[in-house]
């Protein structure tokens, strides 16, 4: 199998809008306060934005898209044909893992961010007795998930690449055991000489 331009760009075009997102999600994490309530002696938390959720979601969802597009054109090792042994498929197989690690660990990131980025508050607290404290999400989870988007990037273009250098296209090397055999065999040499002796 040959590289394909088409699946590179692919690829790399998705992994880097998903960063953007990510890095989108990061700066646009919800922020609350606490306001007092106009009517009565409670307070309240009051949510920013709910845009980093979106963000974060849509940047799941790029990421999936991605590696499926991946694993499907590579066969993802279970399904295609034969690879050349050797140091091509050894480090296939490493870039294989270590895609696959640096996918899960992003998606997670980006899903937990997205979920605790939608968690809101809902109870109050009395005015002046104990202190409310509204939910929010930490900062750096969507940034440590952009960060594991970049490096399945790099992961999954060098898996394929080296899938591609490991890839036979469906054929098979084979052994030369006893040399190149391009003469007849022996037997039939003998009997050509007896039929040419007059």
């Amino acid at each position: 199998m040959a590289l394909s331009a088409i699946v590179l760009v692919t690829i790399t075009s998705l992994h880097l809008i998903a960063f953007v997102l990510a890095v989108g999600a990061e700066r646009r994490r919800s922020t609350a306060k606490v306001v007092p309530d106009e009517y009565d002696e409670y307070t309240y938390c009051v949510y920013g934005t709910d845009a980093s959720t979106v963000y974060g979601l849509s940047a799941f969802g790029l990421l999936l898209i991605s590696q499926a597009v991946v694993n499907g054109v590579t066969r993802c090792f279970c399904c295609g044909k034969g690879l050349i042994s050797g140091k091509a498929t050894t480090v296939a197989i490493f870039f294989f893992v270590f895609s696959w690690i640096s996918f899960v660990g992003a998606e997670i990131g980006l899903l937990a961010g997205s979920a605790r980025n939608a968690y809101h508050t809902k109870y109050r607290a009395a005015f002046g007795g104990e202190d409310l404290s509204c939910a929010t999400l930490r900062k750096g989870v969507f940034a440590g998930a952009g960060a594991m988007t970049v490096l399945s990037m790099v992961g999954s273009i060098l898996y394929y690449w080296a899938h591609s250098k490991a890839d036979t296209g469906g054929w098979q090397k084979q052994q030369n055991e006893g040399g190149v055999g391009l003469a007849a065999p022996v037997h039939d040499l003998k009997q050509n000489a007896q039929i040419d002796k007059p």
